[in-house]
């Protein structure tokens, strides 16, 4: 079984949430438990809190016609005695430190493109020297591979939804050490439709129906354990399928066999699309 690289946790780093609504809150909220000193934490979403949101989404009557980003990170930042950043400008616009984690938690394919387009310019894999991780105290023999960037991509529907991990742009020829998973395609690559979602319209109630009363509790939950596997090196998984009708939990471990699979049904879908 392959294991996620965690190099970008070994010191410090950057974990950004980008969307702030149904899951994002709460994945903010948990990651405020999780998160050691050496991360720092970015909020990143330029919607506004409004009052169909109270129900569903992690904010408070108080908070209406705030920034979904500012409110969130003021008040996590309050109730947990740590630094919490924000940003009211697309994840396009917005500056980060690397190496880090972005998860993504959004609900349209533009957005997503954004996401794709940030993390496959920054995201990169380099040869570094050092000492190996199972043994801190003895010198590596020879270079190893150091992963900057990895993004947690959340989507879901009613009651269902699907987590996605990648950090590559292209395919590696090396992205499989011994027992690590360096570079897995990124989400948009790995689930191309994806890029097809339609933002939903301003004030479509139909948005909201569609969305179940604890799937983005449930989704968020799962997210923080993603972020908390990734950051300790102990994350085997490329995919997560959650199906709450069914009540299963479907995993799709990071091998080279589900990668090929993967590329090669994207490549098909994205041909017959042209």
């Amino acid at each position: 079984m392959y294991r996620l690289d965690n190099s970008f946790a070994q010191s410090h780093f950057t974990v950004a949430v980008v969307g702030c609504g149904g899951t994002g809150g709460f994945v903010a909220e948990g990651l405020c438990r999780l998160l050691p000193p050496r991360a720092d934490l970015v909020l990143v979403d330029h919607d506004r809190v409004e009052e169909r949101n109270l129900g569903r989404q992690n904010f408070t009557r108080e908070e209406l016609g705030q920034f979904k980003s500012e409110a969130l990170a003021r008040r996590l930042a309050r109730a947990h005695r740590l630094p919490v950043g924000y940003s009211t400008f697309p994840i396009a616009l917005t500056q980060l430190r690397y190496p880090g984690l972005v998860i993504g938690c959004v609900d349209n394919g533009l957005a997503r493109r954004e996401i794709a387009q940030r993390v496959g310019k920054e995201s990169s894999l380099t040869w570094v020297g050092g000492y190996s991780m199972a043994a801190p105290r003895e010198l590596q023999i020879g270079p190893r591979r150091a992963t900057s960037l990895w993004w947690v991509d959340a989507g879901n529907g009613e009651n269902y939804g699907q987590i996605l991990i990648g950090n590559a742009a292209r395919p590696e020829k090396e992205a499989f050490g011994e027992g690590v998973c360096y570079a897995l395609p990124l989400p948009t690559i790995q689930r191309p439709e994806l890029l097809m979602q339609a933002p939903p319209r301003e004030g479509d109630c139909v948005q909201i129906a569609e969305q179940g009363p604890a799937i983005n509790q449930v989704m968020a939950a799962l997210v923080v354990e993603v972020a908390r596997r990734l950051i300790e090196g102990t994350c085997p998984w490329m995919q997560l399928y959650l199906d709450l009708e069914a009540g299963t939990l479907v995993p799709v471990s990071a091998t080279p066999e589900a990668v090929a699979r993967l590329t090669g049904i994207s490549k098909r879908i994205l041909e017959e699309r042209r």
